[in-house]
């Protein structure tokens, strides 16, 4: 057989495995020299393979940590209402929060204006990753405004819910005003984060949500991992 018909007939197997539930969406691969030993071939062969694979977007490689299967993508509605936990769950899917980042600190220029403040007035930052089945699925950054919510940052450290702590600090709903949806690259930092190649393709969006009376609660932007997510907007 030739080296070309080899690496295919890897990349068919392993492709095999996938779509087979033998390897599940999250799951490391086998190592190239257990590919290497399991075929019988070297691990340049088993490295071209798992080449095709990701150009596929069956897979995905983590600098220093080994090859990945890839989630299929999530179905993530962006409506007035847009709530992670109720998204994920609708695609059957089980949701997560780690939270990385609770600060009060100063607005910036573009905070300051999006949450209808002055220059420098005080707002509470919440970062983290969003999750689902386990796998990340978006890195966010919410900002809201400290003086209207004075308790917010201990509600919450006591819920990874931003629905759940909003309410305990009494903004009893809110929607979405605007959204902005801009094409970007991921850098170190997030790529690490969410665990896909330097330079990945992902989807940055942009929104800002308002209370009953149409005043400025959140002003949150959600880098979306692009090979994990689709994107609906409904009609409303």
């Amino acid at each position: 057989m030739t080296r070309t018909s080899l690496w295919k007939d890897i990349a068919t197997a392993l492709t095999a495995d996938i779509r087979e539930g033998r390897y599940s969406p999250g799951d490391k691969l086998p190592t190239e020299a257990e590919l290497a030993a399991r075929f019988g071939v070297n691990r340049h062969t088993v490295r071209h393979a798992l080449a095709d694979l990701a150009s596929a977007g069956l897979v995905h490689p983590r600098r220093g940590a080994g090859v990945f299967v890839s989630a299929r993508p999530t179905d993530y509605p962006l409506s007035r209402r847009t709530r992670f936990r109720e998204n994920v769950a609708a695609s059957g899917r089980s949701a997560s929060r780690q939270i990385t980042r609770i600060e009060t600190r100063a607005a910036d220029a573009r905070e300051a204006e999006a949450l209808a403040l002055l220059a420098g007035d005080r707002v509470h930052v919440v970062e983290g990753i969003s999750l689902a089945d386990g796998v990340p699925l978006a890195v966010f950054r919410s900002v809201f405004p400290a003086a209207r919510l004075p308790d917010f940052p201990k509600a919450m450290a006591e819920t990874p819910s931003i629905t759940q702590a909003l309410a305990a600090c009494g903004v009893a709903d809110y929607t979405r005003r605007e959204t902005r949806i801009t094409a970007k690259l991921a850098r170190s930092v997030m790529a690490l984060q969410l665990r896909v190649p330097e330079a990945a393709p992902i989807l940055r969006s942009v929104a800002i949500n308002v209370d009953a009376a149409g005043d400025p609660v959140e002003f949150g932007t959600t880098w979306f991992a692009g090979d994990r997510v689709t994107l609906t907007v409904t009609p409303e």
